[in-house]
């Protein structure tokens, strides 16, 4: 677990020395959308109240550091993701609160169903945060963006 936090936090790094584009906002939530499939296994489904709070929980309260901690800027005509000292911290702190939120919950449901909640909180996570990053990229380009 720690290895992959550690790739996701340096795959981070080197996307801030790299433009920003529309695709590249969007292409991660678009690719999580496959997960969904492993609502067709039984074991693995929850209930729908269970699966609403968690997305809502990732939308709204596991989304607000990665919003606040991304900002872009405008360099020769490109957008590029501006670096940010916390945003190490940030995966940190939001990786930290994943794994004691998960050792906790499963010890009361089974590890399939453990893993569809956390699938759709870290799905609203990202996507409230892609949504995000999007507009604030349209906000610096203008309102036809180019992929």
């Amino acid at each position: 677990m720690l290895v992959m936090a550690l790739a996701v936090i340096l795959i981070r790094v080197k996307a801030s020395h790299r433009p920003v584009t529309v695709r590249k906002i969007i292409i991660p939530p678009l690719g999580m959308t496959t997960g969904f499939l492993m609502f067709v296994v039984p074991e693995v489904r929850i209930p729908l109240l269970w699966a609403i709070v968690s997305f809502l929980v990732g939308w709204f309260i596991f989304s607000y550091p990665l919003i606040r901690g991304t900002r872009f800027e405008l360099v020769e005509g490109q957008v590029f993701i501006q670096r940010s000292r916390s945003f190490v911290f940030i995966l940190l702190g939001l990786l930290t609160v994943r794994l004691l939120l998960h050792t906790y919950i499963e010890r009361h449901i089974s590890i399939p169903q453990t893993g569809a909640l956390f699938f759709l909180l870290a799905y609203g996570m990202i996507t409230h945060w892609r949504v995000s990053m999007y507009r604030q990229y349209v906000r610096i380009t203008g309102p036809n963006p180019a992929a």
